[in-house]
């Protein structure tokens, strides 16, 4: 039986919290993103708020299930985020309890999350997505409002072209007009320039009322003689002139059917029953052409794989086309090139549309399946989100609106590239449609997986200087020692007892460079199978960083300048790759990665010598300036 305890309402109320105020910030984005790409087709319309308030309430609900994963990434972040920062994820884990029971309450209600999108997306979303794109293209339609800048051409009245050079914005009145008149074609232009005017709409908003004042019209005349240079025209001068120009700005919603062939406004039952639907006229269709194909008469014999290999060139080399053509009359070849030119492009022609009619039905078919697949693959991102977010909530132990909405930001639009990249390949057909859909969710799910491992082990995953050790030493960039003047100093060093040090540690870098010769090419061989441990060298590191610290107690800035000057031994990087013998001897026998270890372990060796001669200088030069004081 599922018990809630205090510990589930605590940590189930900090997330829902969140959650709300980031959903909505979410869709919030989402929406104005939205709305900026159709931003031009809707402004300077006057529409009313009914219609935009239709518009934002259709373009909210699908955008909802895009919105849950991205809220859920966010939310997560910030609650165990806030937990780690807090302290209080540690006070949890001290009492015993594991993240995975911890989270468990966010996990219940991130499937019932995953459910509502699912349920948005398969009966609410395509309704809404139909509602939508229906209600955008009536707003396209209708005619913009009658807003005549001055000093350049409006061209937004169907078959007009007005210019006007001034206009009083309290009068109305329109000064210096240059109306181009295009609706009886450009062979009856109609041309007038008036020195005043106005410009109403009538009561029925189908028209628009234009007066003008003081001047001229002139109207090309369609000449009645082709071979005619001179095109007459008509000339009018007029103190006043009325007239009505069509132009509908009412709002008028469009019929919707023209949409059906969308996958988008299908649930999952309709968008199946398309599918066959697409793929029994798909077979029809390329049966059908199949038929008129092998009965046309532009086809080729059809050789069976039965006819002999001279049945072949017989057939070929029957018919001497050749000499045929140069047979024929000059007229006969010109006629016979152009009937074959003219084939040949009906031919091109006909192949031409029956291939657009099998790649538009295969992309129709295409973009269903996608659709279908969608509505799941989208509805399990609310899932994997959670688990990408709470462990690396836990794990950065960072809350508020900085590290995390960076972080959130970051992998959603990794996501984002992901699916849509790979959904659109495989709608090209250039990819199983099946693996292309659900390409985003192969990559969230072990990624999650392995930040919710990493959490519940409580390791270090995010820890900046374990992966700068690692690749330091895979480059090989050397670490610089920095020793300086401790402001508090408990017991001085022991000077009589260093200089003995110091030179028995130079005595055995001496002879550690006489027996083994660094500098040297080494033996292939003996690389991959010596795995032992140079128990000498890390006798010298262990010695030198003995002696640094305790020596790093000293007053004297020229003996903490000399021990700056001693070098981080890399006490393994000049010894075989791996402690396991035989996994060595597998990796010197590739040649290709044999020979990379090899370069590098000689690399390491050449290195090593050069520490060592730098071992002995220096201890040399601390010799010495002990003695003298």
């Amino acid at each position: 039986m599922l018990r809630i305890k205090k510990l589930d309402i605590f940590v189930l109320k900090s997330f829902i919290l969140l959650f709300s105020g980031t959903f909505f910030i979410c869709l919030f984005i989402f929406m104005m993103q939205f709305l900026w790409r159709y931003v031009d087709e809707l402004v300077g319309k006057g529409l009313e708020i009914n219609i935009l308030a239709q518009f934002f309430f259709y373009s909210g609900l699908t955008l909802i299930p895009l919105s849950l994963p991205l809220a859920i990434l966010l939310a997560a972040l910030m609650t165990f985020g806030n937990f780690g920062e807090r302290y209080e994820l540690l006070s949890m884990k001290a009492a015993g309890i594991p993240l995975l029971r911890i989270i468990r309450p966010v996990v219940l209600f991130c499937l019932f999350m995953g459910g509502v999108s699912f349920f948005f997306q398969n009966i609410i979303g395509p309704k809404a997505q139909k509602q939508l794109w229906t209600l955008l293209v009536s707003m396209k339609q209708k005619s913009p409002e009658v807003d005549i800048p001055e000093g350049v051409f409006y061209s937004d009245i169907d078959g007009y072209n007005i210019y006007v050079k001034k206009k009083d914005r309290d009068t109305g009145i329109l000064k210096d007009i240059l109306i181009y008149n295009f609706s009886d074609g450009f062979e009856n232009a109609h041309i007038i320039w008036a020195e005043e005017g106005k410009l109403e709409l009538t009561a029925d908003k189908q028209h628009l009322y234009l007066h003008l004042y003081n001047g001229e019209q002139f109207e090309n005349l369609k000449s009645q003689s082709v071979l005619s240079k001179n095109v007459p025209y008509r000339r009018e001068t007029f103190g006043e002139k009325h007239t009505l120009i069509k132009f509908n700005t009412e709002f008028n919603m469009v019929d919707g059917n023209f949409l059906n062939r969308r996958s988008d406004i299908k649930n999952m039952n309709e968008i199946a029953i398309a599918i066959d639907s697409l793929t029994h006229h798909a077979d029809s269709v390329g049966r059908s052409m199949h038929k008129e194909i092998m009965q046309s008469t532009y086809r080729l014999p059809v050789l069976t794989p039965s006819d002999s290999i001279k049945q072949i060139n017989e057939h070929l080399t029957s018919t001497n086309t050749d000499s045929i053509y140069n047979a024929m009359t000059s007229e006969e070849k010109i006629k016979i090139i152009n009937n074959t030119e003219n084939r040949v492009a009906s031919l091109a022609s006909d192949w031409s549309m029956k291939a657009f009619i099998n790649k538009n039905t295969d992309s129709d078919i295409r973009s269903h399946k996608s659709d279908w697949h969608k509505k799941i693959t989208l509805s399990l991102a609310c899932i994997f989100f959670f688990f990408i977010g709470a462990p690396l909530g836990a794990i950065i132990r960072k809350g508020g609106l900085g590290m995390p909405v960076v972080l959130s930001v970051l992998i959603f639009v990794i996501y984002y590239i992901i699916d849509s990249g790979a959904t659109r390949v495989a709608r090209s057909g250039e990819m199983n449609i099946v693996l292309g859909t659900w390409m985003s969710s192969l990559v969230l799910a072990p990624l999650g997986a392995f930040f919710t491992y990493k959490s519940n082990k409580d390791s270090v995953v995010f820890n900046v200087d374990l992966y700068a050790t690692f690749f330091r030493k895979l480059f090989g960039i050397r670490q610089s020692r920095h020793v300086f003047k401790k402001e508090v100093i408990i017991h001085d060093p022991n000077y009589a007892g260093n200089k003995e040090r110091l030179a028995h540690m130079s005595k055995m870098c001496s002879k550690y460079l006489d027996t083994h010769r660094l500098n040297k090419m080494p033996n292939y061989f003996r690389i991959f199978t010596d795995n032992q441990p140079d128990d000498v060298v890390q006798t010298i590191s262990k010695e030198l960083e003995t002696a640094v610290e305790e020596l790093s107690n000293t007053k004297e800035y020229s003996l903490l300048t000399l021990l700056n000057n001693y070098p981080f031994l890399a006490v393994n990087s000049h010894k075989s790759l791996f402690s396991n013998k035989w996994l060595n001897i597998l990796s010197g026998a590739v040649i290709p990665v044999g020979l990379l270890i090899y370069l590098y372990i000689w690399r390491y060796r050449v290195r090593l010598d050069g520490d060592l001669r730098t071992i002995i200088k220096n201890n040399t030069s601390i010799i010495e300036l002990l003695e003298k004081e």
